[in-house]
């Protein structure tokens, strides 16, 4: 393939994923962000399989970086998933007084 065939198919990719991800709702965020989670693990071990197998500089330069991205990518998936999943839980405690759920959440609760 040429590089306008390439460059299209990427743009194009681009514009369906934003689409895609941004009508999912809140509740599926989470269990869509862990299975995009096992799919970057999956591409990490094939980067690092790549970088140990690399003849020539450029490709071990290139796979290199594609370990660093997979990596920034998985991080991130978790990092987003760890803040998702904490906006879901309620206050356990306060100090050392139980929360009894009585308290208000959410916007009442920055009031």
């Amino acid at each position: 393939m040429d590089g306008v065939s390439l460059l299209t198919i990427t743009v194009l990719a681009v514009f369906v994923g934003f689409e895609v991800v941004s009508k999912v709702s809140s509740t599926l965020h989470t269990p869509l962000m862990s299975g995009a989670n096992a799919i970057h693990g999956i591409i990490l071990v094939g980067a690092i399989i790549v970088a140990g197998q690399a003849a020539e500089p450029w490709i071990l330069a290139v796979a290199l970086l594609a370990v660093v991205l997979a990596t920034a990518n998985l991080v991130g998936g978790f990092v987003v998933t760890d803040r998702m999943l904490h906006m879901f839980r309620g206050r356990r405690e306060v100090g050392s007084t139980e929360v009894t759920g009585t308290e208000p959440r959410g916007r009442e609760a920055q009031r």
